[in-house]
C-alpha cells in the first residue's frame, strides 16, 4: 500500500523542510510513500477565504480521485495515538487499499464540503498548528506508525 501526503501549498520555513526531508527519506526505508503538493489559491488583496478553500478544496478532490480511504487532517477529528494510527494503516492494507491519502488543508483550512465529505478525520491536537508544521508532526508519526508496524525501536511506549 502507498502512503501519500495531499498538502496545499509548498514549504517555505527551513525547520519544515529540514525535518519533512528527514521523516520523508525514514518513510521511504519503510514504505511506498508519494507527495502530492498542490498550488495554493492566489489571494489577492481583499480577503475571500470561502472561495480560497473551495479553489483548494477542488484541487484536492482531483489529486485524491475515487479512492475510497482518505483522511483529512483537521481540528475537529478524532485524536489517536502513534499506536492507534498504526492500527488504522494495518486496517488499510488488511483491507486491500492500494493507497492511503492523508489530506492537509492550506493556511485557511479545509473547505467545509470537503471535510464532510472525508471518509476519517483526524487531528493532531487542539491546538492550530501552521500547515508546516502539521506536515512535520504527521510525516514523523507515519514514519513512527510503520516503525511500530515493523516492530522496530524508534517508538517507545
Amino acid at each position: 500500500m502507498k502512503i501519500q501526503v495531499i498538502t496545499i501549498g509548498g514549504l517555505k520555513q527551513s525547520y519544515a523542510k529540514e525535518g519533512c526531508a528527514l521523516f520523508e527519506k525514514r518513510l521511504r526505508g519503510l514504505a511506498r510513500y508519494e507527495l502530492k503538493e498542490l498550488r495554493d489559491a492566489k489571494r489577492g488583496k481583499t480577503p475571500d477565504i470561502d472561495r480560497w478553500r473551495r479553489e483548494e478544496g477542488e484541487k484536492i478532490r482531483q489529486a485524491i480521485g475515487d479512492a475510497p480511504l482518505w483522511i483529512a487532517l483537521d481540528e475537529r477529528g478524532d485524536t489517536l495515538t502513534s499506536r492507534q494510527l498504526a492500527h488504522l494503516i494495518q486496517e488499510a492494507q488488511n483491507r486491500a487499499h492500494h493507497v492511503l491519502s492523508f489530506v492537509i488543508g492550506g493556511p485557511d483550512g479545509l473547505d467545509p464540503s470537503l471535510r464532510q465529505s472525508a471518509p476519517k478525520l483526524i487531528s493532531l491536537g487542539p491546538m492550530t498548528l501552521p500547515h508546516e508544521l502539521a506536515r512535520l508532526v504527521l510525516l514523523e508519526q507515519l514514519y513512527r506508525a510503520h516503525a511500530i508496524l515493523g516492530n522496530l525501536p524508534y517508538h517507545r511506549d
